[in-house]
């Protein structure tokens, strides 16, 4: 294997790095399933708090989240490019909030039942509130990237994580990363290909 490859595929302290995250959760894989929880909680939380959920009742909530997420994990299917495991779990955190609510507005009105009522009515309406806006979880996003990229960095060779690097984070032309790693620029798209393939499937897209 040249300098400029990625050992991708080859079997890791986690297993085959050439499954996705999403492969090996549903083979019901401990390690899979808490990189998922360790990558998606924080966001499922956010969404949790923007819909109204008492920050005492979001670890249940979230507890719901995924274990319905387990028992559904074989109905989520990429069958058209827009179809990402983020927007189907923002359905499912989205469901288990009004469950949520539904149970509160059943509890009297000095437990927060008429409050909970409201933030049924308003989470029921998409135009009130529908999926997480564009934009308003970035930071998390990061966070997100961040952890993923943590996960995969060791799965790769130096040099090829720099070509990823200077052309995806740094922003610069692969001519140009490719002259200072001493790599040809068809290398270069090749490593950054390589990485990101691997970036979404650790992510689950």
């Amino acid at each position: 294997m040249s300098g400029d490859e990625s050992p991708e595929g080859r079997a890791g302290a986690g297993g085959s790095t050439s499954r996705s995250l999403l492969a090996d959760a549903r083979r019901a894989d401990p390690t899979a399933w808490e990189r998922m929880v360790r990558l998606y909680a924080p966001l499922v939380a956010s969404w949790c708090r923007r819909w109204g959920v008492a920050e005492q009742d979001i670890a249940d909530v979230l507890q719901d989240v995924f274990s319905s997420v387990a028992g559904h994990l074989d109905r989520f299917r990429k069958e058209r490019p827009t179809d990402t495991f983020r927007g189907w779990l923002s359905t499912i955190a989205h469901n288990k909030a009004r469950d949520y609510f539904r149970r509160r507005a059943g509890e009297p009105a000095a437990a927060g039942g008429t409050e909970a009522a409201m933030n049924l009515q308003q989470i029921a309406d998409p135009a009130a509130v529908g999926e997480p806006e564009e934009g308003t979880d970035d930071v998390l996003l990061d966070e997100l990237l961040r952890k993923a990229l943590s996960t995969i960095r060791g799965e790769f060779h130096e040099r090829t994580w720099q070509a990823f690097w200077g052309v995806v984070v740094d922003g610069r032309t692969a001519g140009d990363v490719a002259a200072d790693l001493d790599m040809r620029p068809g290398a270069v798209r090749v490593a950054k290909s390589r990485v990101l393939l691997r970036l979404r499937r650790e992510l689950g897209d």
